[in-house]
């Protein structure tokens, strides 16, 4: 029994090493790839040359300077978009794994609290009648933040405050259906075809306006909500076991629970105002990852972190390169994706939390 217990945590130090050095190798590895392909000496030239000068001041060659077209491709447009998606990839992720802990569910994702169908109405208020626009150029994304995080509050006050799991899965389900149909009678009511296109877009999710400051943010927000729930993880592998049974070792989860949700609805908030709705990837990755190396969430949470964003990652690529001089959207991609493996999981969910 301690043999199969030391290969498992060797198994385990050996995934995270490989998630951990696979992530970086991949935002290298995807910044050449595109519509254009560019060589491994340009990209990494604009790289290497952008980080010496921020960091240290030095002057950058005038064949990678700003406004040439290597260089706007690379550090502009491909390279923010890709540390975007590995951040709100892994930050969906990362919530996906808490919230299947908190509804001790193994099919629930991020917007389990009706936060992509709050985001979505937040969108269509902001695009088709204008609610908002005193807030500046980003206002359809900052709408769209309010919006999940509202939808969010919403569920849990309508839970009752105390972090049931059905309550929360019954709630959320009625919010959602609430808050599409109004998106939906808003666009049936406008007569502007292009808003109405423009919230569909936003519903499909997309990479497109990544900015490095908004990436910061992003970023920050994934990490720091990685190491909280990371530290959290004996409390959130109390919650598969029950309420009853996390008593009798003194410890009450109803306070937790409120505070875990609170925190994956900031987190999923952010990821919809920087890149839209993208669903499944907060379905899809842990519980996958729960399946080959358990439920333990030590192992599950910076596990989830690292494969959400190397996923999603690797998802934005396909969808810039598998239809010349068109971009798929990269809700769309997860979704063909994500729903076949979604049945499959149906399929086996008389099986144990965890496999």
């Amino acid at each position: 029994m301690r043999l199969l217990r030391s290969k498992g945590q060797m198994a385990w130090r050996w995934a995270l090493l490989g998630l951990g050095l696979a992530l970086p190798l991949s935002l290298l590895g995807a910044v050449c790839l595109g519509t254009n392909p560019l060589s491994p000496g340009q990209v990494y030239g604009v790289i290497v040359h952008e980080l010496g000068c921020l960091l240290f001041r030095l002057p950058i060659p005038p064949q990678w300077a700003p406004g040439t077209a290597v260089h706007d491709v690379v550090w502009l447009i491909r390279l923010p978009r890709l540390v975007l998606a590995a951040a709100v990839g892994g930050g969906l992720s990362l919530c996906g794994a808490v919230m299947q802990a908190v509804v001790k569910n193994p099919l629930a994702d991020p917007y389990v609290l009706g936060a992509s169908s709050g985001a979505s109405l937040g969108a269509a208020l902001a695009i088709l009648l204008g609610i908002g626009s005193g807030l500046g150029g980003s206002f359809v994304g900052l709408m769209a933040f309010l919006g999940a995080l509202v939808a969010s509050l919403l569920v849990l006050i309508l839970s009752g405050g105390r972090g049931d799991s059905l309550r929360l899965i019954l709630s959320g389900a009625a919010l959602s259906a609430v808050c599409s149909a109004a998106s939906n009678f808003l666009i049936y009511l406008s007569d502007a075809d292009h808003a109405a296109a423009q919230v569909l877009r936003w519903t499909m999710g997309s990479l497109g306006a990544a900015t490095w400051p908004g990436n910061g943010a992003m970023a920050l927000a994934w990490a720091l909500a990685a190491l909280f729930f990371w530290s959290q993880s004996r409390s959130l592998n109390l919650m598969l076991l029950g309420d009853e049974s996390a008593l009798t070792l003194g410890v009450e989860l109803g306070r937790l629970r409120l505070v875990y949700l609170l925190i994956t609805a900031l987190v999923v908030g952010l990821a919809v105002y920087q890149a839209g709705v993208i669903g499944f990837v907060g379905l899809v990755v842990p519980h996958v990852l729960r399946l080959i190396f358990g439920s333990d969430h030590r192992r599950l949470i910076p596990l989830s972190a690292l494969g959400g964003g190397i996923f999603l990652l690797w998802a934005d690529v396909l969808c810039r390169s598998v239809l010349p001089g068109r971009e798929i959207p990269v809700g769309i991609l997860t979704a063909l994706v994500g729903a076949p493996v979604f049945l499959y999981l149906m399929a086996r969910k008389g099986r144990a939390l965890g496999g």
